[in-house]
């Protein structure tokens, strides 16, 4: 029995294990992009935009909806009697701008002589029949207009909700690597403060005994309140760095988590390596696609106004036949027909539409002038942000020997003052110089962090964003 209960203990405890190990696991970037990416509220407002323009286009396919309609009319009071009903079913043709249509209709009673069209058999007359538009409205009309317009929006939206979230993503990796950053700060100042209190008793004791003056005491004391002050600022940095963060750090319900300091990692993070093919870059950049969609909605309203122009020429088919016995309107309803028929207009004065063209035309090429400006200034940041990430790397190595150098030189010196062969000035000044040190190196690392992230954006890197 007491092993079996030992087993279920173990087994508990192996249970709990992990959730402990998560609520202590520190904060990752992965993390804070995941979130960012799920809960930001300017990221869930472009997602609502593309909504929107999906609700546009489902507008605009309603106009080739299948309509019915249904007639009935019936005489009241009079020498005639006729009642007629009838129903027709209209579908709009995607293309062709016309459409087809189909019909019933049946009649009883007398009707007169100018109304002879309603006599049908006794059974009724079913129509069938369609319209095309051969020259205007052959290619595009209002409807297809509109719908193109709308398809166009969606994919408009698209682009801009995937701009919203580099950006986004972009403003988390800054955010989240100076929280890092603050934090790794406030370490190196309390180890700082930590030497200071360290030696501060070893002092006590020399002084007391003679072997070093009272003074040197004095001066340690100053140096603790020196260090505490920079322990203060940097934990408030640190807070204040996590107050930014929580706005893309969000729990399931997208609201702001502020991290713990426990949940700090122990080193910076690093964005991998971005590669910015131009050609690529220029191919997925989504303002250069939104300068695109704006161009091919100006070339949809450009192909609807020489629409315009065009004479129009529509051509009718129809077919019908009764059934049934001989209605009152006499034998001559029995037989099938078949009706073609032919409309033809051209406006005289085209000066609305001629204005519209030069309009439109005028906008492509103002779009198009705007893409190349665009595409120049991307090309320039993609040069300027290469060598800004090459420079900063070659910063970071560069703080990073600094630091080794600093750092020996400060353990050196200890050794030398604790063998009486240095002063405590000079092993003050060595520790503050590594201290600095580690300071440069967190700086050249933040700011290499931000070239890549700066970088990743601008080449649409959505890897690197977290955006895959």
């Amino acid at each position: 029995m007491r092993s079996k209960w030992t087993l279920s203990a173990v087994a508990f405890a192996c249970a709990l294990l992990p959730l402990s190990a998560f609520a202590q696991a520190p904060l990752t970037l992965a993390d804070v992009l995941e979130s960012s990416r799920r809960h930001a509220p300017q990221v869930q407002e472009a997602v609502a935009r593309v909504r929107s323009a999906e609700g546009r286009l489902l507008s605009a396919e309603g106009a080739f909806d299948t309509v019915v309609s249904a007639e009935a009319t019936s005489r009241a009071a009079g020498f005639y009697d006729g009642q007629t009903l009838g129903g027709t079913v209209y579908r709009p043709l995607a293309d062709w701008g016309g459409q087809v249509y189909g019909g019933y209709r049946v009649s009883t009673g007398r009707f007169p002589i100018y109304e002879d069209k309603n006599f049908t058999n006794a059974l009724g007359e079913v129509k069938v029949g369609a319209l095309f538009s051969l020259m205007r409205d052959r290619l595009i009309d209002d409807r297809r207009f509109a719908r193109r317009n709308a398809t166009i929006d969606i994919d408009f939206a698209e682009a801009d909700r995937l701009l919203t979230a580099i950006t986004i993503q972009r403003r988390a990796i800054a955010a989240y690597n100076l929280w890092v950053a603050n934090g790794l700060r406030l370490t190196v100042y309390r180890e700082l403060l930590d030497l200071a209190k360290g030696r501060q008793s070893g002092l006590a004791r020399q002084v007391s005994a003679g072997a070093r003056p009272r003074i040197l005491l004095t001066e340690n004391e100053q140096n603790v309140l020196r260090r505490q002050t920079l322990v203060a600022r940097a934990e408030q940095d640190l807070a204040l760095a996590a107050n930014t963060l929580s706005l893309f750090w969000r729990d399931d319900e997208g609201r702001p988590r502020r991290p713990d300091p426990a949940q700090l990692p122990s080193d910076m993070p690093m964005i991998g390596p971005v590669a910015a093919d131009k050609g690529v870059v220029l191919a997925s950049r989504p303002d250069l696609r939104q300068i695109d969609m704006r161009i091919a909605q100006a070339n949809n309203r450009l192909a609807l106004d020489r629409n315009s122009l065009r004479p129009r020429l529509d051509l009718k088919v129809e077919a019908s036949q009764d059934i049934g016995a001989q209605g009152e309107g006499g034998r001559s309803r029995t037989p099938g027909e078949v009706i073609f028929g032919l409309n033809f207009s051209v406006p005289l004065q085209q000066r609305v539409a001629r204005g519209r063209i030069a309009q439109s035309t005028a906008e492509i090429d103002a779009q198009q002038r705007r893409r190349q400006q665009i595409e120049e200034q991307i090309t320039a940041e993609l040069d300027g942000l290469a060598i800004d990430v090459r420079g900063t790397e070659r910063l970071r190595q560069l703080a990073e020997q600094e630091l080794q150098v600093a750092q020996t030189m400060a353990r050196a010196e200890v050794r030398r003052f604790e063998a009486g062969a240095s002063d405590f000035f000079l092993v003050n000044a060595r520790e503050e110089a590594a201290a600095d040190a580690s300071i440069r190196k967190l700086d050249a690392a933040v700011r290499q962090i931000v070239a890549r992230a700066e970088l990743a954006a601008a080449s649409v890197d959505l890897k690197a964003l977290g955006l895959d």
